[in-house]
């Protein structure tokens, strides 16, 4: 395959919107909304790749389409970016309209919010919106980031369900396909606080071939050529992979039964650090 072109922006979800920019600003300057937040990353790939941002957000994953609007629009805003429109699609006859096709080919940067993401595959999987998506971030400089739900979806794979109280019994993760935008890798989000770990470890078991990567709030990826990644963000990055597994029960026991897995590789990255997906390996100053 040739070069990747476009780049990917997973984001573990409620990312800085500016709200709190003061307090974090004075407390922790190197988490500035105005200069390290993650959406001004956004906002300086667009202006290095391609000049003037120009932005859809698309919202089909969240039950408040409007309000979603609202936010990232004055997030942005705030940031000097007023380039931003929102794609309103909740039901699969609105996806390939002329004009959704036409907007999307305009644009050189699409943003997927947070809700529902088994809501955001169902409606926009197998359209010609998404092939469109795809094409342009395998053959142009396009930025496609999403939050949430819409960084989940971004994987082949896709957990769509599982309570992370119970995700150390065997069958409560479910499975479905994602974006497929990158391949091999299985994205989870809200990492920290919802105390996800045994929820991707699971996932990671199941199919040792994939690598999960586990995003805390406010904390996302660059993922450019399609195998450098960058973290940014004020939090971590927790990077699971299952190519050592030497034994893991899942095979021998029931549903309902707790998992053992035995030799995972984890790596726990933070702002600044960056993974070679290629390699699957931590790349640090002076590394091959």
């Amino acid at each position: 395959m040739a070069d990747i072109k476009g780049i990917l922006v997973p984001i573990g979800g409620a990312e800085d919107k500016g709200i709190d920019y003061i307090k974090s600003a004075t407390e922790n300057s190197r988490f500035d909304f105005f200069e390290t937040g993650i959406l001004r990353q956004i906002v300086k790939l667009l202006e290095k790749q391609q000049g003037t941002p120009k932005i859809e957000l698309i919202t089909t994953a969240s039950s408040f389409p409007e309000k979603m609007e609202e936010t990232y629009c004055k997030a942005f805003g705030k940031l000097g970016c007023d380039n931003m429109s929102h794609l309103f699609i909740t039901h699969r006859d609105q996806v390939d309209t002329e004009e959704h096709l036409e907007r999307l080919g305009a644009c050189n940067c699409i943003i997927f919010t947070g809700g529902d993401q088994l809501r955001l595959t169902s409606i926009l999987g197998g359209t010609e919106f998404l092939a469109c998506i795809k094409r342009r971030y395998l053959e142009e400089p396009i930025v496609v980031a999403g939050t949430s739900a819409g960084a989940m979806a971004m994987g082949g794979t896709m957990i769509y369900d599982g309570n992370a109280t119970r995700a150390h019994l065997k069958g409560e993760i479910k499975f479905s396909t994602g974006f497929d935008f990158i391949s091999n890798v299985i994205i989870d989000t809200h990492f920290e606080k919802r105390g996800r770990f045994n929820r991707l470890a699971q996932a990671v078991a199941v199919q040792p071939g994939i690598i999960g990567f586990g995003l805390a709030e406010d904390t996302g990826m660059i993922i450019s050529a399609g195998n450098n990644i960058e973290v940014i963000g004020s939090g971590i990055l927790t990077i699971l992979n299952g190519k050592n597994i030497t034994y893991t029960n899942l095979i021998d026991i029931t549903d309902q039964m707790p998992i053992s897995v035995e030799n995972i590789i984890v790596h726990i990255l933070s702002q600044g650090e960056k993974y070679d997906l290629a390699t699957n390996q931590p790349m640090r100053p002076g590394m091959q």
